[in-house]
């Protein structure tokens, strides 16, 4: 397995390691609910050095990204950030991403951690302008911040005013001594903070730096336990679960990434664009457990006459709301909020109805 520039670190707090994405990552300390609520009410770091960063410079980086990307990147001023994903030849998404505007003529692609070498691949295999593109995932180590309290704890570590970075933007300066840190008002918790992107050997001091200044806060390190658990509160999606190579952006609602404006012809827009003007046939849809019970991965979602609809994507106990919560495809005329669905659990069709994102208000 792979190491990020923490894992020693991780390992001597006593983290509960496992593999993810070929790396040897955390996946709780203290435990996932303590965690989730520390972050929900103070503040949390998390290693999310596994991550996956591509460099597009030159003259065709513009071109190169309204062409492989779903998003509208001409609208992109430098200093902030976009999310948006790959579509692939068939309706599917590649890949979730986040696209950087860092300077005149050059970008920075964050993408997930499992998908860096094929997303490598299929940058290169489409890009027919000749844009350049560097592969800069091994050399850049990444920390997210995240909670209520990470500004105020991180503004003690810079002269950068972290007020002054809104969010999806982003700044560089010097950050606990460091210097070219990327400072990025981004996250995947829904509980605001900043991201952090840095040349590996920064890593330890930036990460003691952090937890110096955190420590009338009580700030703890967090597992991707708890980094899972936060995200599917507020309906984000997770690759290789709600979204992937066989989902499209319109059943996954993320549409509002999908961007069909004049001069951007990116891979397979007809398709998609044809899709949004006709509908689709599932929808991925949020829905709260109304019995007892836990909604897992690939358990059955059924009508409440017993059909099959569809199928749960992600699912867990809502450490914050205390009630089984999930995202799942269902049949689109089973979509609309408040229909009332069944969760097949054990073989025993539970409860449920379909909501509004965010499950955490």
């Amino acid at each position: 397995m792979k190491s990020t520039p923490f894992t020693a670190i991780h390992i001597a707090l006593g983290a509960k390691m496992h593999e993810f994405a070929g790396y040897n990552m955390p996946i709780e300390y203290s435990g996932i609910i303590n965690e989730h609520l520390t972050v929900c009410n103070g503040a949390g770091v998390f290693d999310v050095s596994h991550m996956g960063e591509f460099w597009v410079k030159g003259p065709k980086a513009l071109d190169f990204i309204q062409h492989i990307t779903s998003n509208d990147a001409s609208v992109l001023p430098i200093g902030k950030a976009q999310y948006s994903c790959f579509p692939n030849a068939t309706c599917g998404i590649v890949d979730d991403i986040i696209v950087y505007h860092y300077e005149d003529a050059k970008y920075l692609i964050v993408v997930n951690a499992a998908n860096i070498d094929k997303d490598w691949a299929w940058c290169n295999a489409n890009n027919p302008m000749g844009a350049e593109l560097e592969n800069a995932s091994d050399n850049t180590g990444q920390l997210a911040i995240q909670g209520p309290k990470a500004k105020e704890i991180l503004q003690r570590l810079t002269a950068v005013d972290l007020s002054a970075i809104p969010y999806y933007a982003f700044t560089t300066g010097e950050f606990a001594g460091c210097g070219e840190v990327i400072i990025s008002n981004t996250g995947y918790t829904g509980a605001g903070g900043f991201e952090l992107y840095f040349y590996p050997e920064d890593g330890e001091r930036i990460w003691n730096a952090i937890f110096e200044a955190g420590r009338p806060e009580d700030i703890l390190p967090i597992g991707l336990g708890a980094r899972d658990t936060l995200r599917l509160e507020m309906g984000y999606c997770l690759y290789g679960n709600d979204i992937d190579d066989s989902t499209s952006p319109i059943e996954a609602g993320l549409g509002w990434i999908t961007k069909f404006v004049d001069g951007k012809d990116f891979i397979n827009r007809a398709a998609l664009e044809q899709q949004k003007k006709e509908g689709v046939a599932r929808k991925l849809c949020a829905f709260e457990i109304t019995e007892k019970g836990i909604p897992r991965h690939g358990y059955t979602i059924a009508s409440q006459s017993g059909e099959t609809i569809g199928v749960v994507t992600s699912g867990t106990m809502s450490p914050l709301l205390r009630k089984g919560i999930g995202l799942g495809y269902v049949k689109t005329e089973y979509a609309a909020q408040g229909t009332d669905i069944n969760i097949v659990i054990r073989d025993k069709p539970v409860a449920a109805k379909v909501v509004k994102l965010p499950f955490r208000k």
